[in-house]
């Protein structure tokens, strides 16, 4: 049962040329970021764009707890008067952050250097992922945590009442840890600093530096050095948040497997820590282009054009492209299964904690489809079986985890019988228009709930 609301069962079946403009939904990583620093920011921030699915949403109701004038203004046009860095009020209730790791963590981290207490729960995914990744570092500027066993939610956090500024190293690649204590530096005094071996993504970095923070970043023999000197005063911002480009990854794989497709999927953002699906995806073959290259709010932006491609070849996908593009590789694995070959994915044990195993996850409903593949803890390997050649047949279990759930879905739109689905109700955590976008490109989805 999703967190949202009850199952959704939903089908998939081959459909013909996908065409037209796939307006996918904003960036929700800076949809989170642009309410929680609005929301530390002295003045109103105004966001034009902001993703408006059940994550981001939990985040603003968040913000709302914490103190902040928080308000919908209709259409993605969003305003939030902040509190300033250390204004965080104690919550009265329970902090729901509903299936958002993103969410959850990133508050987590600024409230933790303010003298108060707040408690965080989430749907029963949520509830299982690992929190103590973002809590251990916490604990270094004082705050203090008690959670169920494995350091889980439940959770409540106690601020630090004198947080003190700290010095670390990301044991994983992780832009929810680096946000989290970069986060948590804001009302620490003196400089944070923060060393991730392999770069994730920047959006944090800048953004606080948008908003008037002191930030440097630095490649060093440590790896990448990021250092935040503490107690600014955030100037608010206009935002405009670009489209997300782990959204766009879902019409854009559709296209490259349906054949006589042609998709536009214009303004999504390409920033470099964000864009390696697509780098994946032409090294694979794919007709896929830039068009229109720009730079909006800080971020590169295109309009990307994704055609059919048949001659695509599955690759060893380059380890250290992992952190670029970890949400991406249960889509890309179903690209992987229309492939020539065999795609190989190693370095990513991260996907094995997100809101699934998704690693397990897509195995398990790929070989259910009839597409083999093999795995072991921190990769797995997709052997391609051609175009056309995918049986398809199967359900599959979402396991509350929204890019499992549309990752199966554009699978039954090139595979041989419709693909199905125990649950898509998940989808509306990060892209709740899916479902319509995808059939005003010529998708052929139902629901049993239809009517």
């Amino acid at each position: 049962m999703s967190g949202h609301g009850n199952p959704i069962p939903m089908s998939s079946a081959k459909c013909g040329p996908l065409t037209g403009t796939a307006d996918v939904p904003g960036d929700k990583s800076i949809s989170h970021r642009s309410l929680i620093l609005g929301a530390m920011a002295v003045g109103e921030t105004r966001i034009t764009g902001l993703l408006e699915g059940d994550d981001v949403l939990d985040t603003a109701r968040a913000m709302r707890a914490f103190g902040a004038e928080v308000t919908d203004h209709g259409g993605g046009s969003w305003s939030v008067h902040g509190v300033g860095v250390g204004g965080f009020a104690e919550p009265e209730g329970v902090i729901d952050c509903g299936n958002s790791g993103t969410g959850v963590r990133l508050i987590m981290g600024a409230m933790a250097t303010s003298p108060i207490t707040a408690t965080f729960t989430g749907d029963a995914s949520l509830n299982k992922r690992p929190m103590a990744r973002v809590t251990d570092p916490l604990a270094l500027f004082g705050a203090q945590s008690y959670g169920r066993a494995g350091g889980r939610l439940p959770m409540t956090i106690v601020g630090a009442a004198d947080p003190v500024p700290v010095r670390y190293t990301t044991p994983m690649p992780s832009a929810q840890v680096k946000s989290a204590v970069l986060l948590a530096g804001l009302n620490a005094p003196g400089q944070t600093v923060v060393i991730e071996r392999e770069a994730t993504r920047d959006h944090s970095e800048r953004m606080l530096a948008g908003f008037g923070a002191t930030i440097t970043t630095e490649d060093t023999d440590e790896g990448r050095v990021i250092t935040l000197t503490g107690q600014p005063e955030l100037r608010p911002q206009t935002i405009d948040v670009p489209r997300d480009p782990s959204s766009a990854a879902f019409p854009v794989c559709a296209a490259l497997i349906v054949p006589g497709s042609d998709v536009l999927v214009p303004n999504i953002g390409l920033n470099p820590t964000r864009a390696g699906l697509f780098t994946t995806l032409r090294e694979m073959g794919a007709d896929l282009s830039y068009e229109n290259a720009r730079e909006e709010s800080g971020e590169p932006v295109a309009d990307l054009r994704a055609r059919f491609s048949a001659d695509l070849k599955g690759i060893e996908v380059d380890p250290a492209r992992a952190a670029s593009m970890i949400d991406e590789y249960p889509v890309l694995s179903v690209v992987a299964a229309f492939a020539e070959g065999a795609t190989v994915m190693r370095g990513v044990a991260e996907l094995r904690v997100k809101e699934s195993d998704r690693i397990e996850a897509m195995a398990s409903g790929l070989r259910a489809n009839g597409v083999e593949v093999e795995d072991g803890p921190d990769w797995w390997i997709v052997h391609g079986r051609g175009h056309g050649a995918v049986p398809g047949g199967a359900i599959c279990a979402s396991h509350l985890d929204h890019r499992i759930a549309m990752s199966f879905m554009i699978l039954g739109m090139a595979s041989d019988k419709p693909v199905s689905l125990d649950d898509g109700a998940p989808i509306g955590t990060s892209f709740p228009i899916f479902e319509p976008l995808m059939k005003r490109l010529g998708a052929r989805i139902t629901r049993s709930d239809a009517g």
